[in-house]
């Protein structure tokens, strides 16, 4: 997108009465931003809830001279600038009708990525939602998803914090300009959020962290991923808002569940309770959910990995039927119970409880082998 382009679209965005949908609708008519300041009145009466309000508000110059200062922060500080009818705008915020036009990025984003899960929760995280989270963030870690997160105390942190340590790519969806970091005590993580992916807004550089910009910037933490899940919250809070606008954008919600005394917990266990989420024990459950699969390339060095990750809950027994199938490939009933010393009982049990953990699968002829 050249400047010429940019800075129209810019001044359509500072016209009043024109928000993303609006500007949606008036772009896709006119063919341009600036078409539609070129655009006669009659032609643009023919787009839906047009009227003579919002086209006398077309006319007025001074959003040019707001457009020009903004694009002169952009070039001068090498912002770059996400449009929706562009490639390079997210793919699946393409799909939300009230996606931002622009998105502002900063850092090494890398948005091919399919696999992108945005997480949230309470600020005052406890020790139990920071561990999950941490262990989530860990045993994901083979997939290579993109975490995203609204760079907040609390939950949001730890899970850009998490997946740095697990060499990931992470990206803060900020309620204000790049011009600025909100909390400032996060400005000492700002370095290695932007070698490790970076941060995206849709506010300008003049725009401060107003309450109401955080519930438009949850939309966006919602619409760029292909799920969202909410490890701690209260019974009220903006990470419910987001898990809500996932629902509406029809995409998958997640809810770590906890003791319903646990003031953080309740949030969780009422979208959960209302079927607004899908329980989320471990990270498998977002595997399974989600159908995800390693790469072939992945496959054959971090197969076993995975499964020790993904699978915690293997006892001794099952552990060690596990190392033998991964090590001998698929093996009848009978030799499993001879070679890992258990009786017929015992082994079907064991390879029963192994099966529903999602570790085994049976096939024909009493054989069996490490998925």
């Amino acid at each position: 997108m050249d400047s010429t382009e940019l800075f129209n679209i810019l001044a359509l965005l500072k016209t009043d009465g024109v928000g993303d949908v609006v500007a949606k609708k008036l772009i896709n008519h006119c063919g341009s931003a600036e078409n539609v300041f070129q655009s006669k009145a009659n032609h643009l009466k023919a787009i839906d809830g047009i009227g003579d309000v919002l086209i006398k508000n077309l006319r007025d110059k001074s959003v040019f001279e707001k457009a020009e200062q903004e694009l002169r922060y952009v070039q001068q500080e090498a912002i770059s600038v996400l449009y929706y009818q562009n490639d390079n705008y997210p793919g699946r915020l393409k799909h939300c009708i009230d996606g931002p036009v622009l998105v502002f990025a900063s850092g090494n984003l890398n948005l091919e990525n399919k696999k992108i899960i945005s997480i949230v929760g309470t600020r005052e995280i406890t020790s139990y939602g920071t561990n999950f989270c941490k262990k989530l963030i860990e045993d994901l870690a083979v997939f290579n998803p993109i975490i995203v997160s609204g760079f907040a105390y609390g939950v949001d942190i730890v899970a850009h914090q998490a997946a740095m340590d697990n060499n990931l790519q992470t990206i803060g969806v900020l309620a204000h300009g790049l011009n600025q970091i909100y909390p400032k005590t996060h400005k000492k993580y700002v370095a290695n959020m932007q070698s490790n992916g970076g941060f995206i807004t849709e506010f300008w550089s003049n725009s401060n962290p107003e309450k109401e910009n955080f519930v438009r910037r949850n939309r966006i933490v919602a619409g760029i991923s292909e799920a969202t899940i909410v490890i701690e919250s209260a019974e009220k809070g903006g990470s419910l808002i987001t898990a809500m606008i996932a629902n509406d954008y029809n995409r998958d919600v997640f809810a770590v569940p906890g003791r319903t005394s646990d003031k953080f917990s309740q949030g969780c266990n009422n979208l959960i309770k209302t079927q607004r989420a899908n329980l989320m024990t471990s990270a498998a459950d977002l595997v399974y959910i989600l159908n995800w699969e390693l790469s072939e390339a992945s496959k054959s060095s971090n197969e076993k990995t995975v499964q020790k990750q993904l699978f915690v809950s293997l006892d001794n027994d099952e552990q060690k039927i596990f190392d033998y199938l991964q090590k001998n490939g698929k093996q009848l009933l009978d030799i499993i119970a001879l070679e890992c010393d258990f009786p017929i009982f015992r082994i079907s049990s064991l390879l029963l409880n192994m099966e529903l953990k999602g570790v085994i699968r049976p096939l024909p002829g009493k054989l069996f082998e490490a998925v």
